[in-house]
């Protein structure tokens, strides 16, 4: 079974017009007492088998939500779900809870931010990767603990045999990321999710994570979402990006593209603020202002109170996505009239 998907999703990354995993329209609100909070405003985007998309944007812009929205994680209510999320073509957020968890882990699967949260103290690593196989194929105990081992070593991991029986305070955060890693790659998914799998590691390590999570990728035929505030991962990792500001996109490229020629204001703050090894670089630039209350959204452009480019019309009206250079999307007028 293992071999069998890796090699289909492997013949399948030539396809560059086959969206594996396609959202479109997301909007997520989340009512409350003093009015809803839309966390992720009309946002759509494509991921093809095989590639990898960069889903860049400060803390707080709507990445992770619309990551637990992919995997059915956001309980309904409070939270409030409207568009298409398609699989293979299957809109995810019509299926059932039964059919979502047949998909859920196995064909898709998450890497969350924070392994010592994520994982569970009482239990055991070994436990824990193997509940997952054992859930979605339905293996014995033994196979399910070769399982284990085998991800283990696969995610690197020294001695497998013996950290298999250990519990997760007794790993370091660089372990705990890779036991991270390999229970969402355990049922070899065609598609992961990784939400910031670098945070709260030293540098050396997240060189070794990101390496890692690339060759992975690669050997099972894999796609990947990579969520993360960190425009040099990106660089690194990522075929295509998508920048989220306030719970909507407001540029999209491919990240030699976006990273040649940066066109929404936001974008290039972003980069600015970047720190660099260079000693003759320029201070960092701070981008002023705070990222408008979901719950209490202003007219126009989300960015216009923060932007040194926004004028009366981006203060009135919501620029739309336009294709600028090819099928590099911008949502900014100043962009859109060569103002920037």
């Amino acid at each position: 079974m293992r071999s069998t998907r890796a090699s289909h999703a492997s013949s399948e990354a030539g396809m560059s017009d086959a969206a594996l995993l396609e959202v479109d329209g997301l909007r997520v609100d989340f009512p409350g007492l003093d009015g809803a909070a839309r966390a992720v405003d009309g946002v759509s985007w494509r991921l093809e088998a095989g590639r990898t998309l960069g889903l860049v944007g400060e803390s707080g812009c709507g990445k992770s939500v619309t990551a637990l929205a992919i995997l059915r994680l956001l309980a309904a209510p409070p939270a409030r779900i409207d568009g298409a999320i398609r699989f293979r073509g299957v809109d995810l957020l019509a299926l059932d809870e039964r059919a979502m968890r047949r998909i859920r882990g196995d064909r898709i699967s998450m890497i969350f931010q924070e392994p010592m949260t994520s994982l569970n103290p009482v239990l055991t690593i070994g436990r824990q990767i193997g509940e997952t196989v054992a859930l979605h194929q339905k293996v014995g105990s033994r196979e399910t603990l070769e399982r284990a081992v085998e991800m283990l070593r696969l995610v690197r991991i020294a001695e497998p045999q013996q950290h298999v029986g250990e519990y997760p305070h007794q790993l370091s955060g660089g372990m705990r990321q890779r036991v991270m890693i390999a229970m969402a790659l355990a049922c070899h998914p065609d598609v992961l999710v990784a939400d910031e799998p670098t945070t709260a590691l030293d540098v050396t390590i997240q060189a070794q994570i990101l390496a890692l999570l690339r060759e992975l990728k690669d050997r099972l035929g894999m796609a990947m979402l990579l969520i993360t505030h960190d425009l040099g991962v990106v660089a690194q990792t990522c075929d295509r990006v998508v920048v989220m500001y306030a719970g909507r996109k407001v540029e999209e490229a491919s990240t030699l593209d976006l990273f040649d020629q940066p066109l929404h204001p936001y974008t290039r703050a972003l980069m600015a603020s970047m720190p660099s090894l260079n000693t003759q670089a320029k201070r960092l630039v701070e981008i002023a202002g705070l990222v408008p209350d979901p719950r209490a959204m202003p007219a126009g452009c989300s960015f216009a109170s923060r932007c040194a480019l926004a004028d009366e019309r981006c203060r009135v009206e919501t620029p739309q996505l336009q294709a600028l250079a090819g099928d590099h999307l911008v949502a900014c007028f100043a962009a859109q009239e060569g103002r920037g």
